[in-house]
């Protein structure tokens, strides 16, 4: 049974779930046409491994809410929310470790966050996603959350040049 529960100072180190290899087998081609959007895949010729490097996540420190979900004395999922500029509250991270991907962890940490959305009184989640993440921005669909922009200038010039944001949000 997973519990999902707010990390603090009590539990600070359980901020710091490392990042896992996913895998980057397509990217979400999102389309913008009368005010709706749509999407399409495009596979890639040859799936490969991307990992993200760790973050010194310190919830006495960051001005962020911390999520852990918890399966026994298993640490096995975080979410981090940040409050956004406007009325939604932005899931800056989410991630669960790679033995228990698959089994609905994800999905409760979202459902958890958006309580807390309400609980602040906003209106519902945003979290961006990069577009050669297809699992993830399946991912986020598949719980709800449509697509509402996407910025395909964000890495210009860096060492993630050609990929881009799409940005998803969940009304309450």
């Amino acid at each position: 049974m997973i519990i999902i529960r707010r990390i603090g100072a009590e539990n600070p180190g359980d901020a710091r779930l490392p990042n896992e290899p996913f895998r980057l087998w397509a990217r979400v081609i999102p389309a913008l046409e009368d005010g709706a959007w749509s999407y399409r895949l495009e596979r890639f010729a040859e799936a490969r491994e991307d990992c993200f490097p760790d973050e010194p996540y310190d919830p006495e420190a960051d001005n962020a809410i911390f999520l852990g979900a918890y399966e026994g004395e298993s640490y096995v999922g975080l979410a981090v929310l940040r409050r956004d500029l406007f009325r939604y509250l932005l899931l800056d991270d989410l991630k669960v470790s790679a033995a228990f991907r698959g089994q609905g962890i994800g999905k409760a940490l979202i459902e958890a966050c958006m309580k807390e959305a309400g609980r602040l009184g906003l209106f519902g989640l945003k979290v961006v996603a990069q577009d050669n993440n297809a699992s993830a921005c399946l991912f986020y669909l598949g719980c709800g959350f449509s697509i509402g922009g996407f910025d395909n200038r964000s890495y210009g010039g860096s060492s993630q040049a050609g990929k881009a944001d799409i940005f998803f949000y969940r009304d309450l």
